[in-house]
């Protein structure tokens, strides 16, 4: 929790463009105290905790990574908004697990589309969109194969070379795009189109801004756990 809560300070503090020092002279504190919360150095009492969240403008359940919302607005798999599609707000055999990670993953690409769009570079959109459609192929094929009957000859890869392949190939897209951000493919596509945070986001995309970020807080958990 504490990492949560150092992490999120430093974020909050450059996100809006302030120095420690002057944030620390805004919260009463000395520039060295404020460095040490901020580095996870010393722990803060919960006096600070909720005159930060105030000067934020956030909650206390943001603050400590209990929520991704900056509201600290807990998600109810209903409350997500739908991306559309056939089986949009469907529940899957009774159960909201499956429904509430495929809105999830369906507004965050939502998100990711839409600055995609506005980048209007063929090479990233290509990039991006490979890697994305290979990721599906991979875990589609995976369970397609776990049930003996399912005909293999429904793909062109063959089944002893087909997950080696899908993996040289993502790396491949990955190392695409970095080449194209890095200006080694010709022009660097415009930067401005992927400036954001977590203010932004809330405000540009204020019905899928709390898919992205719970997308984002699921997966780093799921990180921390394999790396644990």
């Amino acid at each position: 929790m504490a990492i949560e809560f150092n992490r999120i300070i430093t974020l909050l503090r450059k996100e809006r463009g302030i120095t420690q020092k002057q944030a620390a002279q805004e919260l009463g504190i000395s520039q060295a105290q404020l460095s040490h919360y901020e580095k996870g150095i010393r722990e803060c009492g919960l006096e600070f905790v909720v005159q930060i969240a105030d000067y934020y403008n956030v909650s206390c359940d943001y603050l400590l990574g209990r929520s991704a919302e900056r509201s600290g607005q807990t998600i109810k798999v209903e409350e997500l908004p739908d991306a559309g599609g056939a089986t949009s707000g469907s529940i899957y055999r009774g159960s909201v697990l499956p429904t509430m990670y495929k809105k999830l993953i369906e507004n965050s690409l939502d998100i990711l589309f839409d600055r995609l769009d506005q980048c209007r570079d063929k090479r990233v959109v290509t990039s991006v969109s490979n890697y994305l459609m290979l990721a599906v192929y991979r875990m589609f094929r995976r369970l397609y194969q776990a049930a003996p009957g399912n005909v293999a000859s429904m793909f062109r890869v063959t089944p002893a070379r087909w997950e080696r392949d899908a993996d040289a190939a993502m790396f491949l897209q990955e190392g695409e795009l970095s080449a194209t951000m890095a200006g080694e493919n010709g022009a660097c596509p415009d930067p401005a189109a992927f400036e954001m945070n977590t203010e932004t986001l809330a405000r540009d995309y204020p019905r899928h801004a709390t898919s992205l970020m719970n997308l984002i807080k699921n997966s780093e958990e799921v990180i921390h756990k394999h790396n644990a």
